[in-house]
């Protein structure tokens, strides 16, 4: 399985442009499969620079409905003409970072025939499972962090039901991946205890003090090898290090093969 950053909020390759998002492009042994689309058409732009070919994706997948992850939809429906593109039947609600700024997709795509949506599982295909988690009990709750969904007029806190996760079970190895952990990367590495779990941590808010230092010590507990990025915060990142082994960041333009 080799996987490529297309687009993260840092870049080590100057021809390579970052942004404040998260795409992924995974190539399995059956499957072309792109995760989340970033914020804008970057995606793609990087994408065409590191000579992947999007027409070629079979399988798209949106890990919640914010637009530093679904903002390249458009850009991904019109350079592929093929891909299914599986997200949450909850996606397309109203989500907010505050009552003035709308952090949702772009609703015009709502009824595109290309879209599928997921309830609690499904799986696009073998070795592939999409996981809501929506049922499963939480042992730590670290709240909304401010962000909310409107409904009828009313803003609520945000529970994420939005939000599913991509297993790829493949060569006696299951690899998760999570576009922001929204749920709780506590709870989500509880859950599911991968081999390797990529994804950001959405830990960029928290200061690197000894609760952080707790939270990175519970991951290191586990058997799991962690690639973050994006909410990660590269400040948090740092500080962790010391607690997780093994523990990487993953910038626009970098691949691992697993």
């Amino acid at each position: 399985m080799k996987i490529t950053v297309l687009v993260e909020n840092t870049s080590l390759n100057k021809e390579l442009r970052p942004e404040h998002g998260l795409s992924l492009y995974i190539e399995t042994e059956h499957n072309k499969i792109l995760f989340d689309m970033g914020q804008t058409s970057l995606f793609a732009d990087n994408a065409k620079k590191l000579g992947i070919h999007l027409e070629d994706v079979d399988i798209a997948i949106l890990s919640h409905g914010h637009y530093d992850h679904g903002g390249g939809l458009r850009r991904f429906l019109e350079i592929n003409q093929k891909a299914p593109v599986y997200l949450s039947r909850y996606a397309f609600e109203a989500h907010f970072h505050s009552p003035e700024k709308y952090i949702g997709l772009d609703m015009s795509l709502a009824e595109s025939q290309r879209l599928i949506h997921t309830g609690d599982t499904f799986s696009p295909g073998p070795g592939l499972t999409l996981y809501s988690c929506n049922n499963c009990r939480k042992s730590f709750e670290l709240g909304s962090f401010g962000l909310s969904v409107k409904q009828k007029n009313t803003f609520l806190p945000d529970d994420f039901r939005h939000e599913q996760y991509l297993l790829i079970e493949e060569n006696h190895k299951r690899v998760l991946f999570s576009g922001c952990s929204h749920k709780g990367i506590l709870n989500i590495a509880g859950w599911f205890k991968p081999d390797v779990l990529i994804g950001g941590f959405h830990f960029s808010i928290l200061p690197t003090d000894e609760t952080l230092a707790g939270y990175a010590r519970y991951l290191g507990g586990f058997s799991t090898a962690y690639y973050t990025c994006h909410c990660t915060g590269t400040a948090q990142f740092e500080f962790m290090k010391s607690y997780i082994e093994p523990l990487y960041y993953l910038s626009t333009g970098q691949s691992i093969i697993l």
